[in-house]
């Protein structure tokens, strides 16, 4: 008898679940060791599988920390061909950083990228090579508990809170509520411009009653104009009347496309999975779909995440090329940014 598939992913969920307790235990007992630096180390990470919008908060921190003390950011540079510790550069390919570091790498000016899949390595070599650097932030290693981060901070989704997930492969949580525990700070993430404090005050009920004893903050995206991908051609803007096609490779699009439908005339998404790596026949399909629109005034709007990929691709049709414009986002505070900043900054000036 074939098992019917949902008991199968719960028993799959379940056995998840148990197996990723049983190592957090050994980490907690102290029976598997956590390494601590000398450096400050401040975690961004989350409980959900993508799509917290922690990108763009390890790029706001940064900017924001190194505007007062060098800063290095450490990722593992997912899905990258190279191998061990590596620092990431603007002229860097995918296959050398992994998207979302190229990404960070080129939209910030002073803060440093690197890349190792073990962060601890990373880390001992960043001190070694870089002994100029008083911050190091540590792109979603919430999970990576070999190293013991001085500062971490939990992202959730305001659109799927981690306290309305379920386990993988279920759901999308990495591991149970109790992991809350370990965070110093919650931020609850891609939040409505215009929430409510009862709105607010209802989520941070809602995570209080499921353990959550830290600071709960709010912030929502702000997405600039658009910018043309290319160098050299036309910038292109978006009025009433635009048709949109919105090209992504993300873990959740749909923020994006919500502001998008807001002000344009007509969306048409097509998504493809995160940290997609666009093909020649990918540019086909966006190329068909792109041009099954009849209306004269159409743009292509991608991610900056998408972009550092789509830029990869060579053989793309000039009125595609022209077209094709990627959506800047910032990072913005509801409320209390500057009680949140005080916290970080207290923390990496204590801990130089």
């Amino acid at each position: 008898m074939i098992m019917p598939l949902k008991l199968l992913l719960w028993l799959s969920s379940k056995l998840y679940g148990l197996a990723v307790a049983a190592r957090n235990g050994l980490y907690d007992l102290g029976i598997i060791k956590s390494r601590s630096f000398r450096v400050p180390v401040i975690c961004v990470g989350n409980i959900t599988a993508g799509g917290t919008g922690k990108t763009p908060h390890v790029i706001y921190l940064a900017e924001k920390l190194s505007s007062v003390r060098p800063v290095a950011i450490l990722s593992r540079g997912y899905l990258r061909s190279s191998k061990g510790f590596r620092g990431v550069t603007g002229t860097d390919s995918t296959a050398d950083a992994g998207d979302e570091p190229l990404q960070m790498a080129r939209s910030l000016k002073q803060a440093r990228v690197f890349v190792d899949r073990d962060r601890v390595n990373g880390i001992s070599e960043i001190m070694r090579s870089n002994p100029a650097m008083e911050t190091i932030l540590l792109d979603d290693g919430f999970q990576h508990r070999a190293v013991k981060a001085g500062m971490n901070i939990l992202l959730t989704d305001w659109n799927r809170l981690m306290t309305r997930d379920r386990l993988l492969p279920l759901g999308r949580l990495r591991e149970g509520l109790h992991g809350m525990k370990r965070a110093d700070i919650i931020i609850v993430t891609k939040s409505p411009s215009r929430v409510s404090p009862g709105e607010m005050e209802a989520v941070r009920r809602e995570l209080t009653e499921a353990g959550a004893t830290q600071s709960i903050y709010f912030t929502t995206f702000a997405y600039e104009k658009p910018v043309p991908l290319f160098y050299g051609t036309p910038m292109r803007g978006i009025s009433p009347g635009t048709n949109v096609l919105l090209v992504t490779g993300i873990a959740d699009p749909s923020t994006l496309a919500t502001y998008l439908s807001q002000i344009c005339s007509r969306l048409i998404p097509l998504s493809f999975p995160d940290h997609h790596h666009y093909t020649a026949e990918d540019i086909e399909t966006i190329t068909a779909t792109f041009d099954a629109i009849s209306e004269p005034d159409k743009i292509i709007i991608t991610t900056s995440k998408d972009g550092v990929r789509l830029k990869e691709i060579a053989n793309i049709a000039d009125h595609v090329r022209e077209a094709v414009q990627y959506l800047p986002v910032n990072v913005q505070f509801i409320e209390h940014e500057d009680e949140f900043l005080n916290k970080v900054y207290s923390y990496a000036g204590k801990n130089s």
